[in-house]
């Protein structure tokens, strides 16, 4: 598939990377959904006795970044690339990776894989997950007010896509890239969240604000994400003097790939070499 393949060609031939982005997204808002109301929700046991609050935001941290990093090195995880997220894909796109179609449904996907993710919790919990502290798991500045939490979705996006960039164009630890995704996605729930609420992705954003009704300062959300990204990618093109390998988080062998054309040779299936 070329850049300038049609709208209707991408989606013949690439709609299961879509679905899959719609998938990954949307177990990403269960998992977080479920962690949230067993560690926040008053009633909740796990709440009962964790009472320390930075304690239970860590865990929650724990519990995301270990499903980031399951998504990312999946099956289907490793067939689509793992975006989970528009920011991410954006800067694919400026950096040429990934085609304007393909980028476009994978965005499209994302959001609305995202809010099914959402409204299956309520579903599930419709009178816990609706109410306060859990409310959606929605997004929102902290204290310090919509000033810092803008910054600060800045600073935690450009953080991830240089780590993303930096350690998948390394010959040597592209492998880890998953793994250091996930880490940070711990790390930023447990100290940056009281900040921002630590979206990073306006697809996430979207897919709680919209069930809840709640869209304080939602601009934060939609632009500060793919600005950071965007500035990093930037600077790794300047930098680097070298483009981006692929946009996958994890490049399996196994899987083919509609970014940069891999196709699983004979040999390594038989291997399973992933």
């Amino acid at each position: 598939m070329t850049p300038r393949a049609s709208a209707g060609e991408s989606l013949r031939h690439h709609w299961p990377e879509y679905l899959i982005e719609a998938w990954a997204l949307g177990t990403f808002m269960v998992s977080a959904g479920v962690a949230t109301v067993l560690f926040e929700y008053p009633g909740s046991w796990l709440r009962q006795a964790i009472a320390d609050a930075d304690l239970r935001r860590a865990l929650i941290g724990v519990a995301m970044g270990l499903t980031a990093v399951a998504l990312i090195y999946s099956p289907w995880g490793q067939r689509s690339g793992a975006h989970m997220n528009p920011a991410v894909t954006i800067t694919f796109l400026r950096l040429r990776k990934i085609a304007p179609w393909d980028a476009g449904f994978f965005m499209l996907a994302q959001c609305a894989g995202g809010m099914l993710g959402v409204l299956l919790v309520c579903a599930l919990f419709p009178d816990v997950f609706s109410a306060t502290p859990v409310n959606f798991i929605v997004t929102v500045p902290g204290p310090a007010g919509p000033g810092v939490a803008f910054l600060a979705e800045v600073a935690i996006s450009a953080w991830l896509m240089a780590t993303v960039l930096w350690v998948s164009g390394s010959d040597r630890f592209s492998g880890a890239t998953g793994l250091c995704a996930g880490f940070l996605v711990a790390l930023f729930i447990t100290f940056e969240a009281p900040y921002s609420g630590m979206s990073i992705n306006p697809a996430r954003t979207l897919a709680s604000a919209v069930p809840a009704g709640v869209f304080t300062h939602l601009w934060i959300y939609l632009l500060a994400p793919p600005l950071g990204m965007l500035i990093v990618g930037e600077l790794y093109q300047r930098t680097r003097h070298r483009q981006a390998i692929c946009a996958k988080l994890h490049h399996g062998l196994l899987r083919p790939c509609i970014h940069c054309g891999h196709e699983p040779t004979v040999v390594a299936r038989s291997l399973r070499i992933v």
